[in-house]
């Protein structure tokens, strides 16, 4: 019996300190000195062991003997194989995040399309995180890529309904290719958003009003809010087609504290924007 249970004690030994859940699958090998008990009864329920020769019986025991060893490197052989593809999921999570980060990194330098690569790269390696990539959102917008770049802010918006910023600019998205009214009759609908900033550039944007309130309202207020209060009234007059006025707003953007000393992604895309009017004024 010794020769039976030694293979899986054996798988147990070599498996525990892989995983618990390779542990656990290595726990079942008493029930399978068990299951040999009941096969032995099969055998002796048709013919007595007392009526089997000797050498019948050892070719019974050695063959069942056989079986386990065999059921035994088998569950080491799926342990490896699932220890090796958590390895691998792992360094692939590693390799998307790497990714992102040059890809954000390329963003900021101005490589819009070699940003949009990286995020892509990312995608391949671990897809479980577009729903959460807004900045290759960002990236197919200055690409004009309107449509993609849409529906991946409504990816977006599905995992985080509380975002503003997801919903805001899908719909700037879907003004370039549908027209301001009809976007705005699909404008997604979000939660409370916790910051009043965004609260109200929100009701701005959903109800068609004057961006200059909001410029007028965070005037005072944190540094971040008077940034974010002329980038949004500049995406709005870009959403209308009204240039100038946009590129007014993104100016005074820029040239705040904020979009001069923060580093914020956002700060970037404002830098960006100018500079895609500068060559759209030069073309």
């Amino acid at each position: 019996m010794a020769r039976l249970i030694l293979p899986i004690s054996t798988s147990s030994l070599l498996l525990s300190n892989s995983s618990p859940s390779l542990a656990r699958a290595c726990s079942t090998a008493p029930a399978r000195s068990l299951n040999f008990s009941t096969a032995h009864t099969r055998v002796s329920s048709s013919t007595s062991s007392q009526s089997l020769p000797l050498e019948r019986r050892s070719v019974v025991i050695a063959g069942v003997s056989i079986l386990w060893a065999s059921i035994g490197t088998g569950v080491l052989v799926a342990a490896t194989a699932m220890s090796t593809s958590m390895v691998a999921g792992k360094y692939k999570g590693q390799q998307a995040s790497l990714s992102v980060k040059r890809g954000m990194e390329l963003f900021v330098q101005g490589d819009v399309a070699g940003s949009l690569a990286k995020f892509d790269d990312a995608l391949e390696l671990d897809p479980r995180q577009k729903p959460y990539l807004w900045q290759r959102g960002l990236s197919l917008y200055y690409l004009n890529r309107f449509e993609e770049g849409a529906d991946q802010f409504r990816e977006d918006v599905a995992v985080n309904p509380n975002d503003t910023e997801e919903s805001i600019w899908c719909f700037l998205c879907e003004a370039q290719t549908k027209g301001v009214e009809e976007a705005r009759k699909q404008f997604l609908e979000v939660g409370q958003d916790r910051r009043p900033l965004m609260q109200r550039a929100y009701e701005v944007f959903t109800k068609g009003g004057n961006p200059g309130d909001l410029i007028h309202e965070f005037k005072d207020g944190q540094p971040y809010e008077v940034f974010y209060a002329h980038l949004y009234a500049g995406l709005y007059h870009e959403s209308e087609g009204d240039s100038e006025a946009a590129k007014s707003a993104m100016v005074a953007a820029c040239r705040t504290p904020y979009g001069i000393r923060s580093g914020d992604y956002m700060a970037s895309l404002a830098k960006l924007l100018l500079q895609f009017t500068a060559e759209n004024d030069c073309a």
